[in-house]
């Protein structure tokens, strides 16, 4: 009922304001909006809607254009067929719903042509019947119904399709779109007041193209599609064709009512022309806004989860860190343990836990804060509000993740997260040192086990030791990239002058600092790499460097005895890292034999039955291998007989206090007498003077390494000078 009451009342005003611009009793009106609201009613809301039109056209002959009895079935039926009619030619050329866009212009055009066309024939064959007009008229008539229908459905049907919308009529701006300003809007419409008032007033001389003067409207119109909001366009279309035509068809100051046919239909079509153009551009840039937003959208919206994605929210931080005095939290948010899932269940369940986890963050968080996706298992947080406020909505964010659980196949996956908080006021840092303080809070959270929060203001130490490992890390990866790693020797000495012929040595990782060129030694960025993950990268590049180096100087590879190389504990279970070490070796043209790989005690109980693989793959193509920092781990003496090593080396703790400790004497004697049993080979570290290698000699070590021996030096060096064949 409301929707039937609005409808009759805007056709009816339409219809009123049609009969003003008849100037006698026999005349048609130039202008009928009436068709408009009909047109828009049938398009929107469905055919039978056409009927509502009965009502307001007889309430329209009845209280202010009267006509005889006869011409009411002409009237009525002339716009309830017209309107019918227009429906059906949209609906058979353009076969979607109405809107104002290009594609659907020129089904709503058609339509709007076929429905004036039609509505004239009726219309003008009763006013014929009815004696309204004679037969020499017939035209003339015809002309000025369909021409004024046509005017009428242009201006009136855009705008009321627009309003009557269901859905956004159109879609937000972007913060970078600037479509206009209110100083902008303000502007136009001083001059649209300007150029009606010198439309007005030059009309009333008597010249030869007053009509010439709507290029000045015109133009604002089409500034208008440019610049402004299609509504802005719609209404100011419509009321430009409002005031022209009733200018005109009132006869005021120079203007003049066309009488003949022709001038009656080049007037209206000229006036339809004027409000197409200026709507027509106002679709196509509409379109071209919407298509642009859309895109944007997709760049900053995270596919899986629907949530903004790590370019929305490094802008949004760096928005809300600008904003002078405004109290905020970031929180950076890391899934527990997701890979578990993974790799047990699948990666799709996982992927269902990351978009229920998104959804769950999205229904925890006030209306005011923002969540958003940054990668993988990891979300991140805007909490806008003070510290207290941003601490404890971070605090029910955990509870709600770890209570949270989704079904899969049978099962109840669950997770837990860690939390990094960062509070913060805008106006007094930098958003990436509030990101990296975030981040370095989350890590710290996931070392200490998960399912917890990190306040990265409260705890500066663990926060500031886990920035300079991600220094470390960055600077790790750019000397990888420039290949500013360089490798050294140390001598192992045999204590049996016959015990060796030839080199063997240990190889040492350098790294020359990418900023001071200073040469690091591997404690500086060993443990970096090896919480970053990095070991791997190290493994390979080191492998390369030795292998590249040997088989480039056969002289110097020839002089070779054993080579020792050292393998971090994540080479040791990474699948991709044996393959490849497996393939390096076979394909060189240093011999197996004179390959040793260090692994520690630690790394190779770690995984047993990968290290083992590993080993027994080496050892097959000829490959020693050698157990490090040994001693350490008591339990290893368990996996001795799993282990296939050829070396055991003595943990240099032992051997530095091998001069005033009995436990690191009888340690020391240990695991010489378990070596020797298992017909194993010892190797002494950190040998540093003359009493230290005559106790290892009298407890029967085989061999000796360290500073009391021999320097670690330069490849290139160490292979230009003589070497020695046992220690001194």
């Amino acid at each position: 009922m409301p929707r039937l009451l609005w409808l009759s009342t805007l056709y009816l005003l339409g219809a009123w304001f049609a009969g003003v611009l008849i100037l006698a009793p026999d005349e048609v009106t130039l202008f009928w909006p009436a068709s408009g609201v009909a047109y828009a009613a049938v398009l929107r809301y469905g055919p039978r809607w056409s009927l509502f039109v009965a009502v307001p056209i007889l309430l329209n002959h009845a209280l202010f254009v009267p006509v005889p009895v006869a011409f009411l079935p002409y009237s009525v039926g002339s716009n309830i067929v017209a309107a019918l009619a227009g429906y059906a030619a949209y609906r058979a050329l353009a076969g979607e719903t109405a809107r104002l866009s290009v594609r659907s212009g020129f089904g709503l055009m058609c339509g709007a042509v076929t429905m004036s066309a039609i509505s004239g024939l009726i219309g003008t064959f009763g006013l014929f019947a009815t004696g309204m007009t004679d037969g020499t008229d017939f035209w003339h008539a015809y002309a000025r119904w369909t021409m004024g229908d046509l005017l009428g459905i242009t201006c009136v049907a855009p705008t009321m399709l627009y309003l009557t919308h269901d859905g956004p009529r159109e879609p937000p701006p972007t913060p970078d779109e600037r479509i206009s300003s209110g100083r902008e809007k303000a502007i136009w419409l001083a001059c649209a007041t300007v150029s009606a008032g010198i439309f007005y007033f030059a009309g009333t001389y008597n010249g030869l193209y007053p009509l010439g003067l709507v290029s000045l409207p015109l133009a604002l119109l089409l500034w208008s599609a440019v610049r402004f909001e299609t509504l802005w366009t719609l209404v100011g279309t419509g009321v430009a064709v409002l005031v022209i035509t009733s200018i005109t068809a009132l006869g005021i100051g120079a203007f003049r009512s066309p009488q003949d046919p022709l001038d009656v239909a080049l007037l209206l079509a000229f006036m339809c022309l004027f409000a197409n153009v200026p709507l027509m551009l106002a679709a196509s840039i509409a379109e071209q806004r919407a298509a642009t937003r859309r895109a944007l959208i997709r760049a900053v919206t995270d596919s899986a989860t629907g949530l903004p994605n790590r370019s929305a929210f490094e802008e949004a931080l760096q928005r809300t860190a600008a904003r002078s005095g405004a109290e905020a939290g970031l929180v950076y948010l890391d899934l527990d343990h997701l890979s578990l899932i993974n790799d047990t269940v699948g990666s799709a369940a996982g992927d269902a836990l990351i978009q229920g986890a998104g959804s769950l963050l999205r229904a925890t968080i006030d209306r005011n804060d923002e969540v958003f996706r940054i990668g993988g298992d990891e979300f991140a947080l805007l909490l806008h509000g003070s510290p207290a406020y941003a601490l404890r909505r971070a605090e029910r964010v955990l509870l709600a993740i770890e209570d949270y659980r989704v079904g899969w196949q049978g099962q109840a996956l669950n997770a837990t997260a860690s939390i990094g908080l960062v509070t913060f006021v805008g106006g007094h840092g930098d958003h990436t040192h509030l990101l990296s303080q975030a981040d370095t809070a989350c890590f710290t959270a996931k070392e200490l086990g998960g399912n917890r929060i990190c306040i990265a203001n409260q705890e500066p130490g663990e926060l500031q030791e886990r920035t300079a490992a991600m220094r470390w890390a960055v600077r790790i990866r750019e000397a990888l990239d420039r290949g500013l790693f360089e490798l050294d020797c140390q001598s192992i000495l045999p204590f049996d002058r016959d015990e060796v012929h030839g080199r063997h040595f240990e190889l040492l990782l350098r790294m020359r600092d990418p900023v001071t060129g200073q040469r690091l030694a591997p404690g500086d960025f060993i443990p970096a790499a090896e919480r970053f993950q990095l070991g791997v990268q190290l493994d390979r590049h080191v492998i390369e460097l030795a292998l590249g180096w040997l088989e480039a100087r056969p002289a110097a590879a020839a002089e070779v005895h054993l080579c020792a190389i050292n393998l971090t504990a994540a080479s040791m279970v990474d699948e991709g890292f044996q393959r490849y070490v497996v393939d390096r070796v076979k394909r060189s043209s240093v011999p197996a034999h004179k390959l040793c790989f260090e692994i520690t005690e630690t790394s190779a109980v770690r995984d047993l039955a990968r290290a083992q693989a590993l080993i027994s793959q080496l050892r097959a193509l000829g490959c020693a291998f050698a157990l490090d920092d040994f001693g350490t781990g008591f339990c290893s003496f368990n996996y001795l007989q799993s282990l296939d090593v050829d070396y055991f080396k003595i943990d240099g703790s032992f051997v530095r206090d091998l001069l005033e400790s009995p436990l690191s004497t009888a340690v020391v004697r240990s695991i010489t007498d378990i070596a020797h049993v298992l017909r194993k080979k010892t190797i002494a570290e950190q040998v540093e003077n003359e009493k230290v290698i005559a106790m290892l000699r009298a407890l029967g070590v085989d061999m000796a390494q360290g500073y009391g021996l021999h320097r670690p030096e330069p490849l290139e060096q160490y292979f230009a000078r003589d070497y020695a064949m046992r220690p001194r």
